[in-house]
């Protein structure tokens, strides 16, 4: 069925019905998508869902970006239970995200992680978004964690006169900042007090390829985050 549009006083108004039958349909192929998905499960392995109900034990936690465009799984070849997720806008690690630090103390204290990757991409809309002036709405104030990530670099980046190559340096900028801001927790440094296996790396994923690129920013120690980040054991609390 078409979408009808009628003219009235140089106004367009859609037919409702049309656009509840396309929803719909949109919607319903999400649905046949997951039917068509476990069918194909099953086919390859008959207890897989049996097996994925029993646990899961992921080596990885991937604090990446909420673009639709870089899901974890299928940028990594990885499958359900192999990677533990966290998204959010342009992929930020701010110690007052309390969905964040959860997500990670869950990741290292729990699921006993491996590697925390923390993914950004380039074309990131967030990014180019905290690289203007312009006001966008709530979103500012999540956007300024990343303006802070400019005023940090802001010698370097304003000497770049391409846009996109100045939205992209700041898209790894970004990344770097947010992997040295998740080996400031407390989680991660304690972390490695009783742990050698433990890195957190840095990523950007070039959706022109997919092809991901390492930042060379992985760290598994707090050594490079400078004197007063490094945290000591807790000082017990003197009684009253």
């Amino acid at each position: 069925m078409e979408n009808t549009k009628n003219h009235k006083n140089g106004q367009i108004t859609v037919d409702t019905a049309d656009n509840k039958l396309t929803l719909t349909t949109g919607y319903n192929a999400l649905i046949q998508g997951n039917r068509e998905w476990v069918k194909k499960q099953l086919n390859g392995d008959a207890d897989y869902f049996t097996k994925l109900a029993k646990g899961q034990s992921p080596e990885v936690l991937w604090i990446g970006c909420s673009d639709s465009r870089v899901p974890a799984n299928e940028v990594t070849g990885t499958k359900p239970g192999e990677v533990f997720v966290h998204r959010n806008i342009a992929n930020v690690c701010v110690h007052s995200d309390m969905n964040m630090l959860s997500v990670l103390d869950y990741a290292v204290n729990v699921l006993k992680v491996k590697h925390v990757i923390v993914a950004g991409h380039y074309g990131c809309g967030g990014v180019a978004a905290a690289l203007t002036n312009k006001q966008f709405g709530l979103i500012d104030n999540w956007l300024r964690n990343i303006k802070d990530v400019y005023r940090l670099h802001s010698h370097e980046l304003d000497r770049i006169t391409d846009h996109e190559t100045k939205v992209n340096r700041l898209v790894e900028l970004n990344v770097t900042e947010q992997v040295y801001n998740v080996c400031k927790t407390t989680i991660i440094q304690n972390a490695w007090k009783e742990r050698t296996d433990l890195q957190v790396h840095g990523w950007v994923i070039d959706l022109k390829t997919g092809l991901v690129k390492d930042l060379g920013v992985s760290s598994n120690t707090p050594d490079t985050l400078g004197y007063v980040y490094e945290v000591q054991k807790a000082d017990a609390v003197a009684a009253h």
